[in-house]
């Protein structure tokens, strides 16, 4: 048997500071994001990129509870013009409900949160990007909480989310009305909560240390409703998202691993079947079965409605038994996505944007949400003007992460911290998997789907920042030294976001200054005229 009360101390590290500095701090930073992402949130005033895809389908859901077809094609700029014009009837007239059904390849979740915000705001830029903008100042401020959890330092809460409010492509998609950002939302909100559920688990294990407990066995850990709650947020992934079940089946896996790991730390004897006989079946209830409900939830208006893709209502209603509605229901669902398993892997259509994995941390090949080509002179007050929406991460943040990763994996090795551990394997829950896509199917992919692991880059970069300053007991000069490193990066990476702002956040600047702006002749196409 270790030595029971060494064990347990190691088990919840102090808090740095007190509560209300680490709500304030991570709070004032959030804000600070919220306003960059909110500011002329519907500018431009215009169907941007692929929302020419989420925004209709977003209406559809809220009008009629299932994604419909559109006049002409889903991406018709005609529809679009319609849409921005304020004439909302875009939608075929048809005679039965299921005629004018829409095939889609994404389930139905991000699609509800662009059509709540239409629904709170209007058909209208602002409306489509508000929950967008939401999610992303909402991760901000995740970040920096889960950031100070995992550090037990408020300052470093508070560099993360003020690092992740300073990336270029997390400003972006948290500006635009597409899927990834509420991606990366959901994805970001499971792992706190995880995070939160690890520190959990070790007090109550601490808790029954102090009881004076000494038996091999160690105790049940009972109610977890931060690990319930994870699991939702990853069946919500799903449900914006199939490439949420990466993370799902990651997050699950760590889960476990923690929970093997606070039992062996304190001291018990046979710790890996402990776990495994009283904490995997909570676990497979909270991470397997709660996102099978939370993801299967979400598609409720193609359930309760006729006019979904593949539906066959007639068929199911005409069975006149509730068993067999259920079972004609599900059938036809599992069918509709067999349907888009196919499309997904079949999807290599060539786009002047599209990019291959090892490509993205490099930032070699943004994408191009948007750039009018009939600006007139006057509206810059130069002879050529520029008005750009450029998908691209923020240099300085993106390259230094290259190394602060490689950085965790000699800290894993060498140190087995948790935090190194964990921050590695949701990056590559979410960047290795496109590689599988790459080399077998040759998938059309873009650099935004990098999105979801942004927030980890970031940890990546703060674990290091922490590293860089040195412990509370480290020489003053020590500690100068170190501050002075961190402040010196973060100060970089705000100058190189506010370098790159007019063309993240679709300003009307002059040719000269937007071209000024692309780093490399691989971030256009061609200079446009």
């Amino acid at each position: 048997m270790k030595n029971w009360g060494v064990s347990a101390r190691r088990l919840v590290p102090p808090m740095q500071g007190g509560p209300l500095p680490g709500w304030l701090g991570p709070l004032a930073v959030a804000v600070f994001g919220g306003l960059l992402r909110f500011l002329r949130l519907g500018e431009p005033r215009a169907v941007v990129f692929d929302e020419t895809f989420y925004v209709k389908d977003a209406y559809s859901l809220i009008r009629h509870g299932v994604e419909r077809t559109m006049l002409g094609d889903a991406d018709d700029p005609i529809a679009d013009r319609r849409i921005m014009a304020g004439d909302l009837d875009v939608f075929k007239q048809c005679p039965q409900p299921a005629d004018c059904a829409s095939f889609v390849a994404h389930p139905p979740l991000g699609k509800w949160m662009i059509g709540a915000g239409e629904w709170l705001f209007g058909m209208n830029p602002f409306g489509w990007r508000f929950f967008a903008a939401l999610a992303g100042t909402l991760s901000i401020l995740i970040l920096a909480r889960v950031a100070r959890r995992m550090t037990r330092s408020t300052l470093l809460g508070c560099l993360a989310g003020l690092l992740l409010a300073l990336d270029g492509l997390h400003l972006v998609l948290s500006r635009t009305a597409l899927l990834d950002i509420f991606l990366m939302f959901w994805v970001l909100a499971a792992f706190a909560c995880l995070v939160t559920d690890r520190d959990r688990a070790r007090e109550r294990l601490v808790a029954w240390y102090e009881r004076g407990a000494r038996t091999e066995s160690g105790p049940r850990l009972g109610w977890r409703p931060w690990r319930l709650a994870a699991g939702a947020c990853l069946g919500a992934a799903c449900a914006v998202k199939w490439s949420g079940i990466f993370f799902l089946i990651a997050f699950a896996v760590l889960s476990l691993m923690w929970d093997m790991g606070a039992r062996r730390a304190l001291g018990l004897r046979e710790p890996y079947r402990e776990a495994t006989a009283r904490d995997l079946p909570g676990g497979l209830g909270a991470l397997a079965l709660v996102p099978a409900v939370t993801y299967t939830a979400s598609w409720t208006g193609w359930f309760v409605t006729a006019g979904g893709w593949g539906r066959d209502w007639d068929q199911a209603v005409s069975a006149g038994n509730p068993f067999f509605f259920v079972f004609d229901s599900l059938r036809s669902w599992l069918r509709y996505h067999a349907q888009v398993l196919g499309y997904h892997s079949g999807l290599e259509t060539y786009h002047p944007y599209m990019s291959e994995p090892w490509q993205w941390p490099l930032l070699l090949r943004p994408v191009s949400f948007y750039y009018p080509a009939d600006l007139p002179p006057s509206a810059c007050g130069a002879g050529e003007c520029a008005q750009a929406v450029l998908g691209v991460g923020t240099p300085a943040l993106w390259y230094a992460a290259i190394p602060a990763l490689l950085g965790l994996v000699m800290w894993y090795v060498s140190a087995r911290d948790w935090r190194a551990g964990a921050t590695l394997l949701a990056f590559a829950a979410g960047w290795l998997p496109w590689f599988y896509y790459a080399l077998a199917d040759n998938r059309t992919m873009y650099l935004f789907y990098m999105i979801p692991v942004v927030p980890f880059m970031v940890l990546a970069l703060t674990l290091c920042a922490g590293l860089i300053l040195g412990r509370r007991d480290a020489p003053p000069a020590r500690r100068a030294a170190g501050a002075a490193v961190v402040g010196a990066f973060a100060l970089v990476v705000l100058v190189n976001f506010w370098w790159l702002h007019p063309v993240l956040a679709g300003e009307i600047i002059t040719h000269g200054e937007w071209w000024s702006r692309m780093l490399l002749s691989s971030w256009v196409t061609a200079a446009p005229k």
